[in-house]
């Protein structure tokens, strides 16, 4: 049920429940992971001056709250002032009546005696007398420890790409070097194979009958081709598997980095939601601060107003006191006018004095929605700068993140 002077729809602002356990163990959420200098940015001690959500929202709600507080008073103040005024003014018009009625009731006691006295003393004359580390800061710290750990995944899979790269250039040198003295090899054997008595190129080679110690034998010859196509076979069968294991890191690693991707994207989405709502709510709160500093300046003018108002009816009823000093003799009378007249003087000063209060109470409340406003003021800026950066700044350089494909070479 709405206050006193507060309508339906003015609810006094509750906190959201998401936000109001969001701490563990009474210690603030706080992120570890891997977190990179190597990324080209600092976060040591991204914690140490910054806000956790529960706390963005607590802010927030103050504002609101506070807003309503003020509001809520100063609504208060118009009511009791204008009662105030309504019961002084009432109290006294009603006052003033009696006063005149009263003397008017003396007057014609005054003037009965006149004439009683007159009829006796013909030759004698009488004279008469107003005071939030939010999703999307975790998910962005989460992506910078994702492709932190993509790189140092990745470099490890280079290094050992250029050792495998090594170790096929030298499997291929051997095979080379092989196939090359094979080939060799083959020219002489088949030259002098086909060399007959007939031909001219032949001469005599003294000392070439004997077995070099060098020579390798059948066995030896046929062990070290096997173990040269061997040890090829096997280096390419680990490039094969090298090759496998890079398209599936590239893979893996192109996947978790676009799914987070997408979660930062989601999560800005959902803190500009929150933070459109949150400005929208303290323009309507300052809207309201705004009417109602305008009802309470109208409330102030009327309270002066009433305050000038009272000085005739002080004017008339001490005026009609000073008057009254100047009866004659056993005239000046402590009769029930002059209590009456000093009570409404009395009265008016009273009316003045509360007047005067609420008068106070309402120039207090003008300045309290002032600072009211002033803070809703800064905190929508505040509010307006946050959208920009979000929305303007970094959204707007997430639209070039790379695609899936790209993220796995293959553009």
């Amino acid at each position: 049920m709405a206050k006193h002077g507060q309508t339906e729809d003015e609810i006094p602002p509750t906190m959201p429940e998401t936000t109001r356990n969001m701490t563990v163990n009474g210690m603030e959420t706080t992120y570890q992971g891997n977190t990179g200098p190597d990324m080209g940015i600092s976060t040591m001690g991204f914690r140490s001056s910054k806000y956790n959500p529960a706390e963005w929202h607590e802010t927030n709600y103050s504002k609101y709250y506070q807003s309503f507080s003020d509001r809520d008073n100063a609504e208060r103040i118009r009511h009791e002032s204008k009662r105030t005024m309504n019961e002084t003014e009432a109290t006294t018009n009603k006052t003033q009546a009696e006063v005149t009625k009263k003397l008017g009731e003396r007057l014609q006691d005054i003037n009965f005696g006149n004439l009683s006295w007159k009829e006796k003393f013909r030759i004698q004359k009488r004279q008469g007398v107003d005071l939030v580390q939010d999703d999307v800061e975790l998910s962005l710290l989460k992506e910078v420890e994702i492709i932190n750990n993509v790189q140092d995944l990745l470099k490890k899979t280079i290094d050992q790409s250029e050792k495998q790269i090594k170790l096929n250039r030298e499997a291929k040198q051997n095979l080379e070097m092989d196939w090359s003295d094979k080939k060799e090899a083959l020219e002489i054997d088949t030259k002098s194979g086909s060399l007959r008595n007939h031909h001219t190129d032949k001469q005599f080679y003294s000392g070439a009958a004997k077995f070099e110690e060098i020579q390798s034998t059948p066995e030896s010859w046929a062990q070290f081709s096997h173990d040269n196509v061997v040890r090829a076979e096997h280096e390419r069968m680990a490039s094969i598997q090298l090759r496998q294991l890079i398209d599936n890191i590239l893979e893996d690693s192109s996947r978790d980095m676009r799914e987070q991707c997408d979660t930062v994207d989601v999560n800005f989405t959902k803190r500009i939601e929150e933070m459109e709502d949150a400005k929208t709510k303290l323009e309507e709160n300052l809207n309201k601060i705004c009417r109602e500093i305008t009802q309470m300046e109208n409330n102030i003018d009327n309270l002066r107003k009433a305050i000038r108002d009272k000085e005739n009816p002080m004017k008339v009823s001490q005026t009609r006191l000073n008057n009254r000093t100047y009866r004659p003799g056993v005239e000046l009378c402590r009769d029930p006018v002059q209590y009456k007249l000093v009570g409404e003087v009395n009265e008016i000063a009273q009316s003045i004095d509360a007047l005067t209060e609420q008068l106070n109470n309402a120039e207090n409340a003008r300045k309290d929605l002032q600072d009211n406003r002033m803070a809703l003021e800064k905190e929508i800026s505040v509010k307006k700068n946050s959208l920009f950066i979000d929305r303007e700044k970094c959204v707007t350089v997430r639209t070039r993140y790379p695609t899936t494909l790209k993220l796995q070479g293959h553009q």
